[in-house]
């Protein structure tokens, strides 16, 4: 049985700012991890971003996890957790052993009860390989969903000059983060990019027809397509945590320093549900900014140099010319404050409840995310 003082499960941007906290704070602690990708960890965000603009792989992906002294196992899955004997089992059958363990076993895209292998549910660094090769051919792809990944992929596709019709069921893209009119005008400002886009239609049923993929909508429209890229959200990976007893319950429960309800096991990442404190209630967080944040505080807990997570993260996306950065609450169901620079160009929103700053959302402003973070929960705005 191979031992180690930590074990980490999952081989995402958690994972790796994990294990370099760990080797920060314990230089000799051997560490190893157990990943289902094939790929040591990478960085997600220019999957849907810059790596379609030209961005070098080598220079923003790769994370070099492997400089670090880490037992990288690849293509595994852990298939078993026993935290009474302290060790884990894969998929392979071998068992490891170890002192303090990670979960950081992030998410798996929400899948549609239809097969087909034109579906591409996109999460991976594969995925992105797959479909930028798609890409290079003059396909016709349909893009379902107007959230975080559905707009980012549609933009992407557009900016190589690829022909992409978006699927909304909601009345406007990024419906459930954004006030009613920024999301209205996000579906014209698509449609001048050339993106067909459908809102307030959902998915019907797919039909497989010569080599192609006839997608009918809920107003009984078909639209015939060659790819299809599914943007539906992820689920936690609760399943091993699940099986080991551990408390769950929208992703893994932990306290302040990422301790989950077994000893000596942590979790961090998309998979945990951390208290936040600015906010006064329970999160679960699936953006880059808490991937790394959260990864290296648990890191630290692990090595035994932990503080309480306190952080409140940040995410951001790139639509075409347009970008935002956020930070808190954002649901357009709070109170809205829109403080324009110019209309749907430049400006700050603030998502309020009982008058006081749940959210902000700097819409093309940059800079700003440490003040935006500064004023949650209180009546403040930015200068």
């Amino acid at each position: 049985m191979t031992a180690y003082k930590y074990l980490i499960i999952g081989g995402g941007m958690t994972a790796d700012a994990a294990a370099r906290a760990i080797r920060e704070s314990d230089p000799p602690g051997n560490i190893g991890i157990i990943s289902a990708d094939s790929h040591p960890p990478y960085n997600r965000p220019p999957l849907s971003k810059g790596l379609w603009k030209g961005d070098d792989p080598e220079k923003t992906v790769w994370r070099r996890t492997d400089t670090i002294g880490v037992d990288l196992r690849l293509g595994r899955r852990a298939t078993a957790l026993n935290p009474k004997q302290k060790s884990v089992t894969d998929d392979r059958g071998n068992i490891v052993s170890y002192e303090k363990l990670l979960l950081a076993t992030g998410g798996s895209p929400r899948r549609l009860p239809m097969q087909t292998g034109q579906i591409i549910y996109y999460r991976t660094f594969d995925d992105y390989l797959r479909l930028r090769a798609l890409a290079n051919e003059k396909l016709r792809f349909v893009v379902l969903g107007g959230g975080f990944i559905g707009s980012e992929i549609a933009a992407a596709l557009r900016l190589v000059g690829r022909d992409v019709t978006m699927i909304v069921p909601e009345d406007g893209i990024g419906a459930r983060v954004f006030p009613a009119d920024l999301s209205k005008f996000l579906v014209d400002y698509y449609r001048e990019q050339g993106v067909d886009v459908r809102t307030g239609e959902g998915l019907a049923d797919l039909q497989q027809s010569a080599g192609t993929v006839v997608v009918r909508t809920t107003h009984g429209k078909e639209i015939p397509a060659d790819v299809i890229v599914a943007g539906l959200g992820i689920q936690p990976n609760v399943e091993l945590a699940e099986q080991a007893g551990l408390r769950v319950e929208n992703g893994i429960i932990v306290d302040d320093m990422l301790r989950t309800s077994a000893p000596d096991v942590f979790a961090a990442g998309d998979v945990a549900n951390f208290f936040n404190p600015a906010l006064g209630t329970r999160l679960r967080v699936e953006h880059e900014d808490n991937a790394n944040t959260m990864g290296a505080a648990a890191g630290r807990a692990l090595a035994g140099t932990g503080t309480p997570y306190t952080h409140l993260p940040f995410f951001y996306s790139d639509l075409f010319a347009l970008g935002y950065e956020a930070v808190g609450e954002l649901d357009p169901r709070l109170e809205i404050d829109a403080v324009w620079k110019e209309r749907f160009r430049e400006g700050v929103i603030y998502y309020l409840k009982e008058g006081k700053v749940r959210g902000v959302l700097l819409w093309n402003t940059w800079g700003q995310v440490d003040n935006a973070r500064a004023i949650i929960g209180t009546t403040g705005r930015l200068e």
